[in-house]
């Protein structure tokens, strides 16, 4: 099975939890930036919403490589919505990328709200769910 992990972020939340799915995979977190060579089985996307919405960046790149995408799972932090999941439904329904049925979603650090999050509580609930999604 081929799985990579990519993240965007703008503040270091959505990285955060792609470094800590890397380390439990033992595979290297990349940027969105980094297209997508190969086929993947499965995609770890983390990302953030941010002004209650996936960043454009997020879109390209799944535009981009929806052809190497076996399934995508959806990762997200936001200071305040739930998550990018209904988001990431539409998107990925639009290109024809199969969504994973189970997500993770955690809060981020925004400006003074949630200044410890993503906390350690919230990176070993990734990896956790990262690895239940292997089995």
């Amino acid at each position: 099975m081929t799985i990579a992990i990519r993240y965007y972020t703008q503040t270091g939340n959505a990285k955060k939890l792609a470094d800590a799915i890397a380390e439990e995979l033992g595979i290297e977190a990349k940027s969105t930036d980094c297209p997508l060579d190969e086929k993947v089985d499965i995609l770890f996307l983390c990302n953030s919403v941010y002004w209650g919405g996936i960043d454009t960046k997020v879109k390209n790149f799944i535009n981009k490589n929806a052809s190497n995408i076996g399934a995508l799972v959806d990762v997200s932090t936001a200071a305040f919505t739930e998550s990018s999941y209904k988001q990431m439904q539409k998107l990925t329904a639009q290109v024809g990328v199969k969504l994973c049925d189970k997500e993770f979603h955690c809060r981020g650090k925004f400006a003074a709200f949630h200044k410890d999050r993503p906390n350690n509580e919230d990176l070993q609930n990734v990896k956790t769910f990262a690895k239940s999604l292997l089995k």
